[in-house]
């Protein structure tokens, strides 16, 4: 499905429930999105913390070349590993505080939490675990079972 399809759905199950909600189930929402609000901003600067950490423990360009002159072939060839392992951490690091950016979006727009493909809300402990999540538990394993059988038919 679409990521436009999955924000309309999302948007029109939110749009139904807060028409008809009582001024209790409003506060109910509201503390909840302010609880997700501080679970997505904690692990989005936990995140920026790692990547920042990562970036101040990189050598100066003279530094580095210092150690790469002083270094053997196998030496080279592990450090040039290690430099590929860390740039990749990064940008998987960064991928993911985009993903919690687009969460944060989603909870402004009201669309946060809620189930993309059927409208129900995610659980807290699920959106704990992965903050970025567009789909409730079944939904998802729905998908990956889709997948996992749709890789298996490309392979026949």
């Amino acid at each position: 499905m679409a990521e436009k399809d999955e924000d309309s759905v999302a948007a029109r199950v939110v749009a139904a429930l807060t028409t008809k909600e009582t001024p209790k189930e409003r506060e109910e929402r509201q503390q909840r999105r302010e609880s997700l609000q501080r679970m997505l901003l904690g692990k989005r600067q936990e995140i920026i913390r790692e990547i920042e950490g990562n970036l101040g423990q990189s050598l100066t360009e003279d530094q580095q070349r210092r150690l790469e002159s002083a270094r053997d072939v196998g030496d080279q060839a592990l450090m040039d590993l290690e430099r590929e392992l860390g740039i990749s951490l990064m940008e998987m690091r960064n991928r993911k505080r985009q993903a919690i950016d687009e969460a944060l979006t989603r909870l402004n727009e009201g669309t946060y939490g809620i189930c993309a493909e059927c409208g129900v809300e995610v659980s807290e402990k699920r959106l704990e675990a992965v903050p970025f999540a567009k789909l409730c538990v079944e939904c998802q394993s729905r998908l990956e079972l889709l997948e996992k059988i749709e890789k298996e038919e490309d392979r026949d």
